[in-house]
């Protein structure tokens, strides 16, 4: 299985880049799994409504340059589905067994997604209904996907 996680900007928190590193080397044994960072659109902190959507447009269509068409798209989204693990664990057993081989899951920048990019989307996935800063996210869903890893091959892990 080929996973990709496109984000929006670049991770500088050295505790967070250590923290994703070491879920990376774990999945190796798993699947590839890739990070593809686009940088984000600079925009002054009060944007009106229009530049806000200007602004999600221009980093969609980074994103969706990065996406090939036999890619199921997963978009975290704040009114995603939520799931549990075991859920999540399911739903990538399922893609991989119905010939699903390349995975992309999209963390957006600050401001969300683009309407394009959730149309793109095949499904949405929300951690919580709180609202986590996009590259803490890369951390929590690596791990998430670990494991669901782990769960699929009924290996031990702490719950």
């Amino acid at each position: 299985m080929n996973i990709s996680i496109l984000t929006i900007g670049k991770l500088k928190e050295k505790y967070l880049l250590q923290g994703i590193n070491e879920y990376l080397k774990r999945l190796t044994a798993y699947a590839k799994v890739e990070i593809i960072e686009m940088p984000d659109e600079k925009a002054p902190e009060n944007l009106s409504d229009t530049e806000m959507e200007q602004v999600k447009q221009k980093e969609g269509e980074r994103i969706l340059s990065k996406i090939s068409e036999d890619t199921h798209v997963i978009a975290l989204a704040i009114n995603g589905k939520m799931k549990s693990s075991e859920q999540l664990a399911e739903d990538l057993d399922k893609l991989a067994t119905y010939g699903k081989s390349k995975i992309a899951f999209v963390i957006g920048g600050s401001l969300g997604l683009s309407n394009e990019v959730m149309k793109r989307a095949n499904d949405t996935l929300s951690f919580s209904k709180m609202t986590f800063p996009h590259q803490l996210m890369r951390l929590i869903l690596l791990e998430q996907v670990y494991r669901a890893f782990r769960i699929n091959r009924n290996e031990p892990y702490h719950k």
